[in-house]
């Protein structure tokens, strides 16, 4: 993947089909290894990280861009998009701090060529992705599919299965060499 100095790994599906929720599992299952990871999520929403009435909001407002939020706990950048388009995830690594990183997990961005592991539950009615884009390397999903893939088939409602198949797949070397 253009811009990235560590493995970068989407997930990928239809709005409502447990993205979050399997993340959300996934990545204490992966710091267990010892991994630090970074997450990157599209949104296609004008979403907002401030509000109306915060000092921060009323300085963008006012026009400055860039704005960083920071204290003791966290740091956080507000950026406006100069041209308002579609994010590229290849774009959006070249601001990502990738210094104490050794995995960035990505939430979306299904569209974009990069190893995704395609999410899929048969009861919501949605399509397959991978038919249509080879960069996916996996499917996760609660059921048996009516055509089997050639691809590696991961339990959904197994997230330590999922998580050793990222591990395997991408880590699993580096680590072995790290402790050598």
């Amino acid at each position: 993947m253009k811009n990235a100095r560590v493995p970068v790994v989407g997930i990928a599906a239809f709005s409502g089909t447990g993205k979050t929720t399997l993340l959300v599992k996934l990545i204490p299952l992966l710091k267990a290894k010892c991994l630090r990871i970074g997450l990157i999520k599209h949104s296609h929403h004008s979403f907002q990280i401030d509000r109306p009435g915060k000092d921060s909001y009323e300085l963008r407002k006012a026009g400055a861009n860039p704005i960083m939020l920071s204290s003791s706990h966290r740091r956080a950048v507000i950026a406006e998009h100069v041209t308002i388009k579609e994010p590229e995830l290849a774009d959006e690594l070249v601001h990502f701090d990738q210094t104490d990183v050794d995995l960035i997990l990505v939430e979306g961005f299904k569209r974009e060529r990069f190893p995704k592991i395609e999410l899929h539950r048969p009861a919501l009615g949605k399509a397959l992705l991978f038919p249509g884009d080879d960069s996916i390397i996996a499917i996760a999903t609660d059921a048996e599919l009516a055509v089997v893939p050639p691809i590696p088939l991961l339990n959904i409602n197994k997230p330590e299965q999922v998580a050793e198949f990222i591990f395997t797949r991408f880590l699993a070397d580096e680590t072995s060499r790290q402790r050598r």
